[in-house]
């Protein structure tokens, strides 16, 4: 590989930081590698230090790509615009903070190659994922047999402090209060070391009339949530919002 145009979708999380390095280690003095992220407000703050630990880490910028149509680059603002927060329909906010970011900064410069956080242990993800939206991409992750536990040590090693959100029990580093989840475990989490973002998802999703949560086999609103309630255990939960923004083995 030659000249190409490889760009490396950066998500805030371990996975994409430890593929960014790779990536630019193995293609980057023959190649042209730019790092990307999609921004969105409901994110940790911490995880704008994190990006800034990992570009200087990386020896790179680390580019941000919005949808001009939302300019606060907010969830909140999606779901009050659309009148929809999550459903059989997916969640707003993936398709234009993240999908239509991603689009519309892959038709202005056109990248030969695509490199996502696709670890080792996700092959279905990325198998998925060329089948559905890309072809062109380069597995760097899985062809170096690194799992997503692995790029946790790889970050510390490095002296990079993982984004707090980690520290503080979520199992990513998604948004709070991520509205794909329907997990009374993970809400419940949410209420307890979050609760301004779980007072804020109440409000609005029971505005919008949106029940988020399914506990005994019912959706319901956050409201009604009971606080002892729980499901499966936190950890279990495996969604990326990311880039691909890809749900599997969600707790339901």
């Amino acid at each position: 590989m030659n000249g190409e145009n490889i760009v490396v979708w950066f998500s805030c999380g371990a996975a994409s930081a430890v593929a960014a390095k790779l990536t630019i280690e193995k293609y980057g003095n023959d190649n042209n590698i730019r790092v990307v992220n999609t921004f969105v407000a409901e994110e940790d703050v911490d995880n704008r230090r994190f990006l800034e630990d990992v570009s200087q880490w990386i020896g790179r910028p680390i580019e941000i790509a919005i949808n001009p149509k939302y300019p606060n680059c907010s969830a909140a603002e999606v779901w009050e615009k659309r009148q929809y927060m999550s459903g059989i329909y997916g969640a707003p906010c993936t398709k234009e903070l993240k999908k239509e970011a991603r689009y519309l900064w892959e038709k202005q410069h056109n990248p030969d190659w695509h490199v996502f956080g696709f670890t080792a242990d996700e092959k279905i993800r990325h198998n998925n994922f060329i089948k559905s939206e890309r072809s062109n991409v380069i597995p760097t992750l899985i062809d170096a047999g690194i799992s997503k536990a692995e790029c946790y040590t790889v970050l510390l090693n490095a002296g990079i402090a993982l984004p707090n959100i980690y520290q503080r029990g979520y199992p990513n580093a998604n948004c709070i209060g991520c509205v794909k989840s329907t997990s009374a475990t993970y809400w419940n989490h949410v209420r307890r070391v979050d609760p301004q973002v779980f007072k804020s998802r109440s409000e609005q999703s029971r505005r919008l009339g949106v029940r988020l949560v399914r506990y005994k086999g019912q959706r319901m609103f956050l409201d009604e949530l009971p606080e002892t309630a729980f499901g499966a255990p936190l950890k279990s939960m495996q969604f990326e919002c990311g880039i691909f923004c890809e749900p599997e083995n969600i707790v339901r």
